[in-house]
């Protein structure tokens, strides 16, 4: 990452917290974002580098791109899913069931829209839609 970014890696929660007074992203794309993640994201948990980054972009008020990538998506991760959706300035990458069969509330991304829902968001826009059918047959 080092060699392609040409910035060092943040690797720790005290290498990530002058994001929040720099405002050095115009945006912060978390792929995948575990169901792990989405839970701590929503209920405001910052113990990661990751996180701590995703906290420094919401304090500025620019744009987070998540794409969700859960097993828990439609389970008890759902409510997280919920709250994130309904706060300022969280973008999604558009997301669906892949495998409704075999693994029912299981939410993935579709990683390939990453760049486009990065675009929407720095305009301040959710990619639509957002809710996609499901990407894999079962």
């Amino acid at each position: 990452m080092k060699n392609i970014t040409g910035s060092e890696i943040i690797t720790s929660i005290v290498d990530a917290e002058p994001l929040g007074p720099s405002k050095l992203l115009d945006v912060l794309v978390i792929a995948p974002c575990t169901g792990n993640t989405t839970s701590k994201l929503a209920n405001a948990i910052t113990d990661s580098p990751v996180l701590m980054a995703a906290k420094a972009q919401m304090r500025n008020l620019r744009p987070l791109v998540l794409a969700i990538s859960t097993n828990d998506g439609l389970g008890l991760n759902a409510a997280n899913i919920a709250k994130l959706l309904v706060t300022k300035n969280i973008y999604f990458v558009p997301f669906g069931q892949d495998n409704p069969v075999q693994k029912p509330n299981s939410l993935v991304a579709n990683m390939e829209l990453i760049p486009e829902a990065c675009d929407a968001a720095l305009e301040g826009r959710q990619l639509q839609p957002m809710l996609i059918q499901r990407m894999f047959s079962a």
